[in-house]
């Protein structure tokens, strides 16, 4: 008898962080919503809107092998509990999801990004650093903000 896994790889992987934050929903949501706020811990937004199906662009300062532009599409939006948009540069082409819990002392803020191909381990490193130093951004930015 011979024993064999057959189970196909994943074809996409994923990236997910939860952060425990001590201000309410309302306070994360506007964070996440408000282009103003989101150009201070994200990057700069240019045509977002709260609309399903909304295409907007994320924009940033262009450098080796990137042209600074993310084109994103809203996907998802439950005001207060839950945010999605794709998240393509170049032939990346994953999904950004916010995923907001109250909690008894604030809120969980879960984000998960998936979509990533097998072959696009070093992207996802990338995004991984990129998302923990802009967790941090949103920290800072929570606190300072009403």
């Amino acid at each position: 008898m011979t024993h064999a896994d057959k189970t196909p790889p994943p074809q996409t992987e994923s990236l997910a962080f939860e952060l425990e934050l001590p201000h309410p929903p309302e306070k994360v949501w506007r964070a996440l919503t408000d282009p103003v706020l989101l150009a201070e811990w994200l990057l700069p937004a240019v045509g977002f809107k709260l609309e399903s199906g909304a295409a907007f662009t994320f924009e940033s300062q262009p450098k080796p092998g990137w042209d600074g532009i993310v084109n994103c599409r809203m996907l998802e939006i439950e005001a207060q509990r839950k945010l999605s948009w794709s998240w393509v540069v170049g032939d990346i082409d994953t999904v950004v999801t916010f995923t907001l819990t109250p909690t008894s002392s604030g809120t969980r803020l879960s984000l998960v990004q998936s979509g990533f191909r097998p072959d696009q381990k070093q992207n996802a490193a990338g995004a991984r650093y990129g998302w923990k130093m802009m967790s941090e951004r949103l920290i800072d930015l929570l606190v300072r903000i009403l």
